[in-house]
């Protein structure tokens, strides 16, 4: 079971015994709806019974939900996890969300999920930056219910979002690629099945310059190379080292880090992100985690499908998913790009070219994002589940990069979900990002 919502049979809390520990279901009751005087504002009050919980709200007429996105300028004890009380209070603005709509018909939905198991989508919102003791996070339960929509600067900005990847189920995911994929690597891309035992989170956009900034901005402040004022914020940060995420600030490794523990340091950006949220699982993700959420279900070389490219340096198909050397990444002959360019040329604003089916954008190019895991040279044949890579450094003390960037010399090679690059980890470079995760009980 993974959410309660108001119905009479959930009135009461339930009491569930897990591992010798009782503890309260979350259960959602009272609920009422009234319009506010004057103007399309509509209050909603509740209950919420047991245990701390993650409310949202939607809205019913004659028994059919409304869509979600007409249901997002919310307030109050909404999308967030609540602590249980009497009398919480939501604001929903239907005038603004769904004018010239009747409200005397509609019945509120409010639904209480655990935090262990919550909505599709979470965002993590920064703005208070480096002074703030706490980052707010917020829920929602669809892409069209994510407050201002997926596609809005404020997720490129100020708040993280990220979406839910589920688990693989007993079948697990093929990851490598097949004897057939055209320039495939055979040395580091055996293809192999991978079983993931827990559902994560993945960042819907690469970790943007402003969105380091206000995180990490009293340790590096703006590391980027690429400066321009103009349009600096939703571009991608780079120049940040495997280190500087989640290991020590002056750019060296932790005593013991992954895979034997997954300790950050608390003053990176993981160790700010999970003390300023109170979440345990924000990291970069596993190498296995990347190449799922890259895949999103596919198998051939892209993820909009395609099987297999054609050109080892470029491909047509590659221009609507990712920026690379080919369509703007590296204008300027062999010097490269301008440090002050637009976003023309160099890295893409984030969320530039086509995502995948799970909404995940740039999986391809823009920068190489760090992953968790040690470089090996050889992935095996054998099924696995949840790896974590070698337990040391294989082939030179190098760590995992994924998914190319706009620099690359072979880049139509390099775009495809199954190809595996690394460096040493203290490297700082300007077409070297990352994307992050959190992890779920």
């Amino acid at each position: 079971m993974k959410r309660m919502t108001n119905s009479a049979a959930l009135a009461a809390a339930a009491v569930l015994v897990t591992a010798g520990m009782a503890y309260a279901v979350p259960s959602v009751a009272n609920v009422v709806m009234t319009p506010r005087a004057g103007s399309r504002i509509v209050d909603i009050t509740y209950d919420l019974i047991g245990e701390p919980a993650i409310v949202t709200l939607g809205i019913e007429t004659n028994g059919v939900a409304i869509p979600d996105w007409a249901v997002t300028r919310l307030s109050g004890d909404v999308s967030r996890v609540i602590q249980p009380a009497t009398g919480r209070k939501i604001a929903w603005n239907a005038g603004a969300d769904w004018p010239e709509k009747l409200t005397q018909a509609a019945k509120p939905v409010v639904t209480a999920w655990f935090t262990n198991a919550p909505p599709l989508y979470c965002a993590v919102d920064v703005v208070n930056g480096t002074s703030a003791t706490n980052y707010p996070v917020y829920y929602y339960v669809s892409a069209e219910a994510v407050q201002s929509g997926v596609t809005n600067d404020l997720y490129k900005t100020t708040r993280i979002l990220m979406r839910k990847i589920p688990e693989t189920g007993s079948g697990g995911f093929k990851m490598g690629s097949p004897s057939n994929e055209f320039y495939r690597n055979p040395e580091r891309e055996d293809w192999h099945d991978v079983v993931l035992t827990k559902a994560f989170y993945a960042g819907v956009y690469e970790v943007t310059q402003c969105q380091w900034h206000y995180v990490m901005g009293d340790k590096l402040l703006w590391p980027a190379w690429f400066d321009n004022n103009d349009y600096k914020l939703t571009r991608p940060v780079e120049r940040v080292s495997y280190y500087d995420i989640r290991e020590n600030n002056d750019n060296t490794a932790m005593e013991t880090s992954w895979p034997q523990s997954d300790a950050v340091f608390a003053d990176s950006f993981m160790g700010r992100l999970r003390n300023r949220t109170g979440l345990a699982g924000f990291d970069l993700p596993t190498d296995a985690q990347w190449e799922y959420a890259c895949r999103a279900g596919t198998t051939g070389a892209l993820y909009d499908g395609t099987v297999n490219i054609t050109n080892v340096y470029h491909d047509a198909r590659l221009y609507a998913l990712a920026r690379y050397r080919y369509n703007g990444g590296f204008i300027g002959g062999e010097i490269g790009p301008d440090r002050d360019c637009t976003t023309a040329n160099g890295t893409a604003a984030v969320g530039s070219y086509a995502p995948n089916a799970w909404g995940l954008y740039d999986m391809y190019g823009n920068v190489w994002e760090w992953c968790l895991d040690w470089y090996s040279t050889h992935l095996g044949t054998a099924a696995v589940e949840d790896p974590k890579g070698p337990l040391s450094p294989d082939g030179g003390a190098n760590n995992l990069l994924r998914g190319a960037s706009w620099a690359g010399s072979e880049n139509g090679y390099q775009c495809r979900s199954a190809h595996r690059g690394g460096d040493t980890r203290y490297q700082r470079v300007d077409n070297y990002g990352f994307r992050l995760v959190r992890n779920l009980p």
